[in-house]
């Protein structure tokens, strides 16, 4: 027969059960904390490196891959339009035209622009300085042969022969100049848009530290109710709330902002293929006389839209500073409403 317990063993049982149950809320409050920690500085830096790389993607690598394309079509037009003012004897009267002068300018423009957004680095103003270089003979070519030499077509057609191979001449020719410029940039743009695998493992570490936040609370709060007579707890409930919205919010927020660069990306491709075409690049003012000035407007039309779908979003950035707080809250909360547990009515209240 069991022997009767005194108040000495029901204390003592207490104790020991007390014991337990001070080792599980401890051991709660330190997965609480450590995963609030991961996930918080996993998640922060996550969602900054999708809002910088929006933020390099509006400010430099659309409108460079924007500038390239747009400098390309400049001269290829500008091109046409002295081609144009020869073949019809417009030359005679006023040079190249003002068409030309106008494309031309624009191409300059665009030049200087791109010195201060290309994303190339070095390598990219060493080709911008050429390119320079070789306009400025380009010019020193077809301005004789659309002013000068309008008498002499064999001179003339020396003249527009040796421009349109600076123009275009592969490997030396300013275009082609600025297609291996555009397709460093195109590669570069593609991977700031793009979530790389460091920024999947940042958020697949910050959505299960978050997982394993919200379930170590509930088991905290089931060990409350059935252990120290806790029914709700009004530190940790919170914290089952505010990981909750940390898991949902600025993850939808980076979707939407990795939905706007993947269409950004999709955008540049276009105009940077619409550039490319080798039927836009032809000339020929015979068959297809609007084929460059339609490309050209296609390229206008595209780059405002697209300045427009990568404008910057100011809830966005809200999102994490508002995040911050909320992080600060996960990891203040718990370790309260835990610590009161634990040193101020745990004892008369375990077991």
């Amino acid at each position: 027969m069991r022997p009767r317990p005194t108040h000495w063993t029901r204390a003592f049982r207490a104790r020991r059960t007390g014991s337990r149950t001070r080792r599980l809320l401890e051991l709660h409050l330190a997965v609480i904390v450590l995963a609030a920690f991961v996930s918080m500085t996993a998640l922060l830096v996550s969602y900054r490196e999708v809002q910088n790389a929006a933020g390099e993607m509006r400010a430099h690598a659309a409108p460079a891959v924007q500038g390239v394309s747009a400098t390309q079509l400049a001269l290829l037009r500008a091109h046409q339009e002295a081609e144009v003012s020869v073949r019809f004897g417009i030359d005679e009267v006023v040079g190249a035209g003002a068409r030309y002068e106008a494309q031309l300018s624009a191409a300059g423009q665009g030049l200087s622009r791109l010195s201060d957004v290309q994303i190339d680095g070095e390598r990219g103003r060493g080709v911008l300085e050429t390119v320079t270089g070789v306009l400025t003979s380009y010019s020193g070519s077809i301005t004789p042969g659309t002013v000068k030499y309008v008498d002499d077509e064999l001179m003339q057609r020396q003249k527009m022969s040796e421009a349109e191979r600076q123009l275009n001449r592969p490997g030396t020719g300013v275009v082609p100049r600025l297609d291996v410029l555009q397709e460093h940039q195109m590669h570069r743009m593609t991977r700031i848009s793009t979530l790389g695998p460091l920024q999947v493992t940042g958020w697949s570490v910050a959505e299960l530290g978050f997982l394993v936040l919200t379930l170590t609370t509930l088991s905290a709060l089931w060990l409350l109710r059935r252990r120290c007579g806790r029914s709700l707890d009004p530190w940790l409930l919170p914290t089952l709330l505010v990981a909750v919205a940390l898991a949902v919010v600025p993850l939808w927020a980076t979707a939407a902002t990795q939905e706007r660069l993947d269409a950004a990306r999709r955008q540049l491709v276009r105009i940077e293929d619409t550039a490319r075409d080798p039927l836009v690049r032809a000339g020929d003012t015979a068959r297809e006389p609007d084929r460059l000035a339609d490309a050209q407007q296609y390229v206008t039309r595209a780059s405002t839209e697209l300045r427009g779908g990568l404008a910057a979003r100011s809830w966005q950035s809200w999102t994490y500073y508002g995040a911050l707080g909320a992080g600060a809250l996960v990891l203040l909360l718990p370790a309260a409403g835990l610590s009161r547990r634990l040193n101020a009515d745990y004892y008369w209240r375990a077991g």
